[in-house]
């Protein structure tokens, strides 16, 4: 590949949570009818030539992942949030990540889109890890991030994620 198409193109509502270590995007290619499979292929060329390590896919089925295999590009899939208990998925979810981080490895989180779900699980991880670890305050930045208000939903997960600071590993 040569010029434009071997950069790729950056995903929509890409963000850095931790600069050149965590980010957020929307899923590659898109969901629902603005869904292109062009643009996917595209985005996750991206992806790959930012050295990201490793794709969190939080998005409920598997559709698709086969393509990170197909571009070499490792990933996780981690429906969120599970049909079970949410608290378990937070600490499973939060502990894998830190792992993650603890090795230098850079990761790119994506839901099919930035709502809720991701910006409450970014807000209860930098809460999680005590980074920022006053709830208010986590927010703030949290929405700072995403330039938009977090919602019902993701303050929940953010509550749920306060709940597990004592299992933290700054604790």
């Amino acid at each position: 590949m040569k010029g434009k198409w071997a950069e790729g193109i950056r995903p929509r509502n890409f963000a850095w949570v931790i600069k050149d270590q965590l980010a957020v995007c929307e899923r590659p290619g898109g969901y629902g009818d603005s869904h292109r499979r062009v643009r996917r292929q595209e985005e996750i060329i991206w992806l790959r030539q930012q050295e990201f390590d490793i794709v969190v896919s939080l998005t409920a089925a598997p559709h698709n992942l086969h393509n990170y295999d197909e571009l070499r590009l490792p990933y996780l899939h981690r429906p969120f949030p599970p049909q079970d208990d949410i608290a378990a998925s937070l600490d499973r979810l939060f502990n894998e990540m830190q792992t993650m981080l603890d090795q230098h490895r850079r990761i790119i989180i994506h839901r099919d889109e930035l709502g809720d779900h991701v910006s409450g699980l970014i807000a209860g991880f930098l809460v999680w890890t005590e980074m920022v670890p006053e709830v208010p305050k986590a927010v703030v930045v949290t929405e700072s991030i995403f330039g938009r208000q977090l919602g019902p939903l993701a303050r929940r997960i953010v509550s749920e994620a306060e709940k597990l600071t004592s299992h933290s590993p700054a604790s």
